[in-house]
């Protein structure tokens, strides 16, 4: 057969519709990008059997996939593993798909060594999360093992530390009327869900000025007891005395403070 026509596009100024004659006039065959046009050195008159076509058509599939792949990078670099999927979301064949990844390794459109690098280098100066999380999102990001932890060497022991304490800081800064035990415990909980070692976590709390925080314990203390007092009113002074007790014990508060409580409070209610 052969090309007896190529026409530009009327939508697509950068594809060509290639039309041949099979020995029964003029038909469509296929379309391909100018690409490809020109690799193949496709013009009027050139003889094609079939082998060829399919030959043209994969090339032209490999480069409308590859250009798909430049356009979604172009917005921010990718793992191998989110290009990857993406091609897979476009419909694209998996043999097309092993060819384009291949080709954007070569140019170095993706490296998954740099980046998990460059994510680490992000998350460290946008967020608040810990190692332990990173670590996580770069691994459903397909990022193996060894890179991750290669990259995270960046996260050195002082900016987690630095990190965490801004974490713990945030929560201190709230006003809650819980006892300092268990505002202590939910700080800690806030650093380990956001992925820190109990290392970070033990100095972080050390370093904490949890001790300014006695004046808002005693106050924090007057609220529960009044929750406390309402729950058990009911109840006959002895039992009344030892649940209020037993629930201010549980909500966190030293002995030495439920007692100065009961003390001042319910001997008074007793006169």
């Amino acid at each position: 057969m052969f090309i007896v026509k190529i026409e530009v596009q009327p939508k697509k100024k950068n594809r060509f519709n290639i039309y041949v004659d099979r020995g029964n006039g003029e038909i469509f065959a296929f379309s391909v990008g100018e690409d490809v046009l020109i690799k193949h050195g496709l013009r009027k008159g050139m003889e094609l059997d079939e082998l060829d076509i399919d030959a043209i058509l994969h090339e032209d599939q490999i480069k409308a996939a590859f250009n798909k792949a430049l356009t979604f990078l172009g917005y921010r670099m990718r793992s191998e593993k989110e290009v990857r999927d993406y091609l897979v979301s476009q419909g694209i064949d998996e043999r097309v798909i092993e060819r384009v990844m291949v080709e954007l390794q070569l140019k170095n459109y993706v490296n998954d060594k740099e980046f998990a690098e460059a994510f680490v280098r992000t998350q460290m100066k946008t967020t608040l999360k810990g190692p332990g999380i990173i670590k996580a999102e770069l691994g459903q990001k397909g990022i193996e093992n060894d890179l991750i932890e290669a990259a995270l060497d960046l996260f050195t022991k002082e900016r987690q530390i630095e990190a965490a304490y801004k974490l713990a800081e945030k929560q201190l800064g709230k006003k809650t009327n819980i006892s300092l035990s268990q505002l202590k415990q939910k700080i800690e909980q806030a650093m380990f869900r956001k992925g820190f070692s109990s290392e970070v976590i033990q100095a972080v709390l050390e370093m904490l000025p949890l001790h300014e925080r006695h004046d808002q314990e005693w106050e924090a203390l007057l609220i529960q007891g009044e929750k406390g007092k309402k729950k058990y009113s009911h109840l006959d002074m002895y039992t009344y005395r030892q649940k209020l007790a037993q629930f201010l014990y549980r909500k966190g508060f030293s002995q030495e403070l439920i007692q100065q409580y009961l003390q001042k409070h319910l001997e008074k209610s007793e006169e």
